[in-house]
């Protein structure tokens, strides 16, 4: 008898202990609960909002192109007009300016579609020397105009990669173009600048080891402080004038739906080296296995 009360008593003491416990441990699943709770409901206003503010760029991007085609249309009517030359020439700048201003929108709104709509893969195993020379063959004349010199390094052995070939074009395409307007946006007689005897050269460097493949856009532009390095690949942020912000953390989210990484590595007055990281391409391409060229 006197086994069973020790046994009730050392029950009833285990209970007396352990029920704050309990109660500690219910009072943190009900707060990581609804915490989960404001968590969901928070995610879903932001997807309401996201579907909201992209049917409201569509709404904008719609109208803006009629104002852009009426513009168009204004300077055409204008140029066969009876005025005087002067006030031709007085209302053309004003049309022109007008164009201007549509178009940069018209860039704004496309950036910010590209950045907030969904990603959707199509990967196959490609070769990624083919990717790459089909991108420099289509930028070769904006680097021609802004008077950069392109250049490119490859393996010979072809470079497999499981990418999505038009997004990752895009991808790099927006980290050639923002390399190209960083060379040419740089002030006469500062580190970059023509006058200085330095060459604005935009070189496409791919390599790759059992780890994976890299490819590099690297520039002989004025370089970005160490501080910004991760910044720039936040929304909105540029660090160039009139730029949208939108251009590498588009870059950045894509190659990341591809499991790689972007990274920018970058010296004050020498430039600036943009690397895509992408995992070693599977033995068995999914859907194609691209050709070397």
């Amino acid at each position: 008898m006197g086994t069973i009360w020790w046994l009730l008593l050392g029950v009833m003491v285990g209970v007396v202990i352990m029920l704050p416990v309990f109660r500690l441990t219910l009072r943190q699943v009900e707060r990581r609960a609804r915490s989960a709770e404001r968590r969901a409901r928070d995610a879903e206003r932001l997807a309401e909002l996201g579907a909201m503010t992209g049917g409201l760029a569509h709404e904008i991007k719609n109208p803006l192109s009629t104002v852009g085609l009426n513009a168009q249309l204004l300077s055409e009517g204008l140029a066969d007009s009876s005025l005087p030359a002067e006030e031709r020439d007085r209302l053309g700048r004003r049309l022109d300016i007008l164009r201007r201003e549509v178009e940069r929108l018209r860039n704004i709104l496309e950036d910010f579609l590209q950045f907030a709509g969904r990603i959707k893969l199509d990967p196959r195993r490609l070769d990624l020397r083919d990717v790459v020379n089909d991108l420099l063959d289509f930028y070769q004349p904006q680097c021609d105009q802004h008077g950069v010199t392109m250049r490119a390094q490859m393996p010979d052995e072809p470079v497999w990669a499981n990418v999505d070939e038009a997004l990752f074009k895009q991808a790099l395409l927006n980290l050639m173009i923002n390399a190209t307007q960083a060379m040419t946006s740089v002030k006469p007689g500062t580190p970059g600048d023509d006058a200085d005897g330095v060459l604005r050269e935009l070189m496409i460097r791919v390599d790759r080891d059992d780890a994976g493949t890299r490819v590099h856009v690297i520039d002989t532009g004025p370089g970005i402080e160490a501080e910004r390095l991760d910044e720039i690949f936040r929304p909105y942020v540029s660090t160039k004038g009139g730029g949208t912000g939108l251009g590498l953390p588009t870059s950045r989210r894509i190659i990341a739906e591809h499991g790689g990484e972007l990274r920018a590595h970058s010296d004050i007055g020498r430039g600036s080296d943009f690397v895509i990281t992408l995992p070693a391409a599977r033995s068995v391409g999914s859907g194609g296995s691209g050709a070397a060229g």
